[in-house]
């Protein structure tokens, strides 16, 4: 078993990329985002730090980054670009003696054995050699420490958290900074008490069993110590849902309309899910209703499919479900696979 875990994460990946494209605007607040044109209905995919410093993030309005920071630059998402240089990194990622396990277009965990100081400077190296892109890597003993230690990292740095430094890192922050504490339950958890990681850890399993059932209570306390079991894998990154989605530039009033919208991204799913050649067991349909207002509903299939009749069925089944037939600004649609 490896003594250590690496979390590589690209610094400000999306917006790095197209620096690298557009070198005349390093320096310069670049906001990535819809077709480019902060005119139009749309939100921010990512946004350059200089960008960041005007409180432009991701999933914020085009226009709303637009007013916040009139000086920036708007650049339309081109996907393949993207995946193009994510593919470089990984592969540079995989020439090292390392278990490599891809999270997705812009971070990978690596379980290494030896001095994770030097073997992180050396990604970085690479990195920055073969792909021209920086990274930030936290160093941990499981993948939740080095996750959480990116981020006390960035941008371009190294940052090591473990067992011993975890409380005096962590211990008065708010718990939602634990990686896969959302700030609904970190509301609840201090409705409790536990508002804190260090609150959180002395919390008894027992009564946190009972109020989040179970398997979640005992995890919450085991997450607020750092522990973490799951292994760093190398089995190929597989997504684990394909969705569309599109936003209007004028809200649908008529949900007769939704309606064949929703249908019309359905089968387009289908199509991805068909070309995945993965059958689907979920499906789930966003509705951002006017003027920024998003809820999700979703419909498990009677039996998996790869089918544009079953997926569109299953969609409008999940668009039934919402009682609301306010105007509507924005639709998705996403199919969900089994876990491997």
């Amino acid at each position: 078993m490896s003594r250590w875990v690496l979390h590589v994460d690209l610094d400000q990946f999306v917006a790095a990329v197209e620096l690298l494209r557009h070198p005349d605007l390093r320096g310069r607040p670049v906001v990535v985002g819809g077709d480019g044109d902060p005119a139009k209905r749309g939100v921010v995919s990512t946004a350059s730090y200089e960008a960041r410093a005007y409180g432009v993030h991701s999933g914020l309005p085009l226009r709303t980054a637009a007013r916040r920071c009139p000086d920036a630059v708007f650049l339309p998402v081109d996907r393949d670009a993207y995946e193009a240089a994510s593919s470089r990194v990984m592969a540079t990622l995989r020439e090292f003696d390392a278990v490599v396990e891809v999270a997705g277009w812009d971070e990978a965990f690596l379980a290494v054995d030896g001095d994770p100081e030097e073997t992180a400077r050396l990604v970085q190296r690479r990195v920055r050699e073969t792909a021209d892109l920086d990274c930030t890597v936290g160093i941990g003993r499981n993948k939740l420490q080095a996750k959480l230690a990116t981020g006390f990292g960035k941008p371009a740095g190294v940052f090591r958290l473990t067992d011993e430094t975890w409380f005096e890192v962590l211990g008065d922050r708010p718990t939602d900074a634990l990686w896969g504490v959302g700030a609904k339950t970190a509301r609840r958890l201090a409705a409790m008490g536990a508002g804190t990681v260090a609150e959180l850890a002395d919390a008894d399993p027992r009564v946190l069993a009972e109020r989040f059932g179970p398997a979640t209570g005992p995890w919450l306390v085991r997450l607020a110590h750092g522990r973490d079991a799951s292994p760093v894998v190398g089995t190929p990154y597989v997504p684990r849902s394909r969705s569309r989605e599109t936003t209007f530039q004028h809200d649908l009033d008529d949900w007769d309309e939704v309606r064949s919208e929703v249908a019309r991204l359905a089968r387009r799913v289908a199509d991805d899910v068909a070309a995945e050649r993965r059958a689907a067991t979920r499906v789930v349909v966003k509705v951002r209703y006017a003027p920024f207002v998003t809820r999700t509903h979703g419909h498990a299939l009677p039996a998996p499919a790869t089918g544009a009749p079953e997926i569109e069925e299953a969609a409008l089944a999940a668009l039934d479900r919402f009682a609301e037939r306010r105007p509507v600004r924005l639709l998705g649609v996403r199919a969900e696979f089994p876990e491997r």
